[in-house]
């Protein structure tokens, strides 16, 4: 037979075929199937990259019917590719080998035999895996923590990826850098191993949530605490937290003294941070500010910088809450420095004046 010449097809090209193979009769797999079949082995691998598992399925259906079909009947059905029809009929017993062997080129051997043979397709990972992907993702991080990264690693890959990046979340850091690096190895799972995985998996499951988990907020107690004591205690404690863990105690410090303390500085020290603090972030950071505490600010400027900060403010519009957070926090991150540096001072809701 005078086989085409192995052109990369088209997207429309593969567009009809794959349009052909989605018709409610078999005749459009059929016709798809005789349509690869005259283009040749080459082309129709290509074609085949390009199409989905269950178009793929079509034309294997279509290519076995291609056995029992009459050369001129396929010709008179497929009008657009009669000349790639001529000459075929002799070579129609053995089309289905060839679209075969072309999809096991493109896909791989799974997947055509699948398609070709008729084996339904293996279930999605996460639904193999079952109501593990569902857990809630601290007490799924908590069973996970207790095995090798290589069973973490083949759990969380069978997730979809917000469900893994959840669970990743809560487990412990030193546990991560090793599992992510068996993540990015795996490049299958056989369903039964993921069964397996999840047989061993549920029953703990079970068990934390039997046992129950109660969320404490550790961060938040401590702050808490911290609140009710001393500046000079404050200091102390953060002071030796700083030596282990510097983003702790910076973020111990942001959080004691919030843009709301600003109600509790001096007219002088109110006007020392102003002096220094970015106009831009001024007024996005009262935009959300209390109307006593924009008033108390505003009274320590001049009129002329106040009124051009009010005017700032009117014409932001609508503004979201998290830009405003931020913006307070950057407020009170220059009122922090420039009490460690002695130019102002910070007065605690349980200090005592005099």
């Amino acid at each position: 037979m005078a086989e085409a010449s192995p052109q990369k097809p088209t997207k429309d090209a593969t567009r009809g075929l794959s349009g052909a193979a989605k018709e409610p009769t078999g005749a459009g797999s059929l016709r798809a199937a005789a349509v690869l079949l005259g283009l040749g082995a080459d082309v129709a691998a290509e074609v085949f990259r390009m199409l989905d598992e269950t178009e793929v399925r079509r034309i294997a259906a279509g290519a076995r019917e291609l056995r029992k079909a009459q050369p001129e009947l396929l010709t008179d059905a497929l009008k657009d590719f009669v000349t790639a029809m001529e000459g075929v009929s002799g070579d129609l017993v053995l089309g289905d080998n060839m679209l075969r062997g072309a999809a096991e080129a493109a896909l791989g051997p799974d997947i055509a035999r699948r398609a070709f043979e008729g084996v339904a397709a293996p279930p999605p990972p996460d639904e193999v895996l079952g109501p593990i992907t569902e857990a809630d993702p601290e007490a799924l991080a908590m069973v996970l923590s207790r095995e090798q990264a290589q069973t973490v690693a083949l759990v969380l890959s069978a997730m979809t990826p917000e469900k893994a990046a959840a669970v990743m979340a809560h487990v412990p850091e030193g546990q991560r850098p090793g599992i992510v690096r068996r993540m990015a190895t795996v490049e299958s799972v056989a369903p039964e191993v993921l069964r397996e995985v999840r047989h061993a998996l549920t029953s703990e499951l079970q068990a934390v949530v039997a046992e129950g988990m109660r969320r404490v907020d550790g961060k938040g107690a401590a702050l808490e605490v911290l609140r009710r004591a001393s500046a000079a205690q404050q200091q102390e404690v953060i002071a030796s937290i700083e030596k282990d863990d510097p983003n702790l105690a910076a973020d111990l410090r942001v959080k004691l003294f919030t843009f709301d303390d600003f109600g509790r500085l001096t007219d002088r020290d109110i006007q020392a941070v102003l002096k220094d603090a970015d106009q831009s972030q001024l007024s996005m950071a009262l935009k959300g500010a209390p109307d006593a505490l924009r008033e108390k600010l505003l009274r320590n400027m001049s009129s002329r910088a106040a009124q051009m900060l009010q005017d700032d403010i009117a014409a932001m519009g609508p503004v979201r809450l998290a830009v405003v957070e931020q913006a307070q926090a950057t407020m009170t991150r220059l009122a922090l420095e420039l009490a460690e540096k002695g130019k102002i001072t910070i007065i605690r809701a349980t200090d005592k004046l005099v």
